[in-house]
């Protein structure tokens, strides 16, 4: 039954593309903003301009939010939209997560929603995979999707593709990380099994770092939501060293090739903050959970309600924002 299911599950997955570099441009772009040159703060304020599409406000807020004194919400959306593909932007989302910022902690809360969570899609009026409310409306519809699931305000987005992340990788000179299992994996480019890794703490390349953060052939949608966090906090580790600053100018122009995001150049310098507090990077990952589900013949990620009720109330108090729906909210809490 279980290798039955694992097969299921590859051939399902086969092109699959799960992408990493989230908290990434924030940062880069922050630090790049104030670091050891103007060339770099030029470079970086060029990228933002390029990157740069609005979509409005968060239909959960009544008024913009300021990240420079308010508590925030960034959705990260990873997509393959590669002219390998020719998806044209219209591709199904390929990993999503959620990040929240306390600006009175200097803390962050770090989600990562699987991409086949059975969920309910405004606007399509229908309950389906929510990788798939990319394809029906780009990030204004994951927006609303993930806002609908979790009652929280999504004020932001950035959506990368996976050129950003391999580039990034590289640009920093690798990243360390435990690899926990031997595994082959196709590289970018599909090719079969190009990427062999073994056991134990190793420096990865971007092609490497890919093919661990995407691989489903070892554990479960939330096991792999874990090490994606892992390999997450190592880039991040790696691109607030000392030593990274000299890379900047190169993660610079990787990041802007492959995102799209709202945030104006002057909010994006707001996050350098969380990295400067003298605390070291504040970052608690939470996950949903949920079981495997199958309905008519195609699988889905069935998310545990009491879980979603959790997740909701931690996000709601690192945000220090209540449901329009709750008559109990506190008095110093905002609601939306």
């Amino acid at each position: 039954m279980a290798r039955r299911r694992v097969y299921k599950i590859r051939k399902r997955k086969k092109n699959r593309r799960k992408l990493l570099l989230f908290l990434v441009p924030l940062f880069i772009l922050g630090l790049g903003a104030s670091a050891y040159a103007a060339s770099i703060y030029v470079k970086a304020k060029s990228v933002m301009d390029d990157s740069y599409k609005s979509i409005g406000t968060s239909d959960k807020r009544k008024t913009a939010v300021n990240p420079m004194a308010d508590n925030v919400s960034i959705l990260f959306i990873g997509v393959d939209d590669s002219t390998k593909r020719k998806f044209n932007g219209h591709a199904r989302s390929d990993a999503l997560m959620l990040a929240t910022f306390n600006k009175k902690e200097k803390s962050i809360k770090l989600l990562s929603i699987p991409r086949d969570s059975y969920v309910y899609i405004p606007g399509k009026d229908r309950y389906t995979k929510i990788n798939a409310a990319h394809a029906y409306g780009g990030p204004k519809t994951t927006i609303q999707t993930v806002e609908h699931l979790l009652d929280v305000p999504v004020d932001y987005y950035v959506r990368m593709n996976f050129n950003a992340f391999i580039d990034v990788v590289d640009a920093l000179n690798g990243i360390d990380v435990d690899v926990p299992y031997d595994l082959r994996e196709q590289d970018s480019k599909d090719h079969k099994e190009a990427i062999h890794l073994k056991p134990g703490m190793q420096t990865l390349d971007g092609e490497q770092a890919l093919a661990l953060a995407r691989t489903r052939h070892h554990d479960s949608d939330i096991q792999r939501g874990e090490r994606q966090q892992q390999i997450l906090k190592a880039i991040m580790t790696k691109a607030t060293s000392v030593g990274a600053v000299t890379k900047y100018a190169d993660v610079i122009q990787a990041v802007g090739n492959n995102m799209e995001t709202n945030l104006k150049f002057t909010e994006m310098k707001s996050f350098l903050s969380y990295v400067t507090s003298g605390a070291g990077l504040n970052i608690e990952t939470i996950k949903l959970k949920g079981a495997d589900n199958y309905t008519d013949g195609i699988y889905y990620y069935k998310l545990d309600e009491a879980s979603v009720e959790e997740v909701k109330a931690a996000l709601q108090k690192h945000l220090n924002v209540t449901s329009k729906d709750d008559p109990n909210g506190s008095a110093d809490s905002s609601s939306y």
